[in-house]
């Protein structure tokens, strides 16, 4: 996918940071830390995700539904395959 190439490195990036904060999680479930303060470090791990998701969603648009290269075929799986997951991730 040419249009995840271009931006691999950025994305990487977000999901190493997701990774230590999925990391954080887990070390303060072993310790003794308060509710709130976990349950600020899973809402900050949901929002790193959702931004992330929210990023390959609009570049999949853009290369799979929305370029004028494409033709009506390509534009309608395009469509169908970003359906099918966003169905999947509002479950």
């Amino acid at each position: 996918m040419a249009h995840i190439d271009a931006k691999r490195g950025d994305l990487l990036a977000r999901v190493r940071r997701i990774s230590g904060q999925v990391a954080a999680i887990e070390r303060q479930l072993s310790e003794d830390v308060s509710c709130s303060e976990l349950l600020q470090l899973v809402a900050g791990a949901r929002g790193a995700i959702n931004g992330l998701m929210d990023e390959i969603i609009v570049d999949h648009l853009e290369a799979h539904v929305v370029s004028a290269d494409l033709s009506a075929e390509d534009r309608a799986a395009g469509a169908a395959e970003l359906m099918a997951v966003i169905r999947r991730y509002g479950k």
